[in-house]
């Protein structure tokens, strides 16, 4: 099967913003008629970008395992939670169904995302052409599951609130709890950073 013609072939750039097709231009100043954003066939420093915030997302996921995120007190007991921890308490309290929920989305997740964003980085540098329709489905997966990680952020913000109304009890969010949003908006500013057209710029034909 013949290779089918690429966009930069065809003379045609899509915009980063709003999806609309435009005549590609050497001119660097180039805009989008639409709505004014840059135009280029790539993101700049779309590698270097990615693998930075990708870094840094992944020094700052230690701390946000090891500090405590959520503190519980109540009149005669006071308890620091981790996310582990917080995983435990949840599976012993009676609540295993969301015990795994949370565990999944600030566990599994990150470290799959880190898994993924990684592996895609590496063989796009390395010039891979193996499985180029496959590490594109993966990269679009890593932007549907990321919102979710944001899951352990939530409860600690509704627990916060809720239990603030309680005369013997009360919710705190503690010092991990903002490490690991950071590691979320981190890995979801790394994949926004990633121009997976790079994935197929090594290859000879779409098949």
């Amino acid at each position: 099967m013949s290779a089918l013609p690429r966009a930069d072939e065809l003379g045609i750039v899509g915009c980063h913003v709003c999806r609309q097709v435009s005549q590609a231009s050497d001119d660097p100043h180039a805009r989008c008629p639409r709505c004014g954003a840059g135009l280029h066939r790539r993101k700049r420093d779309s590698l270097a970008r990615t693998w930075a915030l990708l870094i840094a997302a992944l020094l700052l996921y230690l701390p946000a395992n090891i500090f405590p995120i959520m503190r519980t007190q109540s009149l005669f007991t006071r308890d620091d939670n981790t996310i582990l921890s917080g995983v435990v308490e949840l599976w012993r309290a009676g609540s295993p169904d969301l015990a795994i929920i949370v565990f999944t989305a600030s566990i599994v997740v990150p470290v799959l995302k880190f898994l993924v964003m990684g592996y895609l980085l590496i063989s796009v540098q390395r010039s891979s052409e193996w499985g180029a329709r496959q590490r594109a489905k993966l990269f679009r997966l890593v932007e549907v599951v990321g919102y979710w990680s944001m899951l352990d952020v939530f409860v600690v913000a509704l627990l916060s609130a809720l239990v603030h109304f309680k005369v013997l009890s009360r919710v705190e969010p503690l010092p991990g709890v903002i490490f690991f949003g950071l590691v979320v908006v981190l890995t979801m500013l790394s994949a926004m950073s990633f121009d997976p057209r790079l994935i197929w710029d090594n290859r000879d034909s779409d098949d």
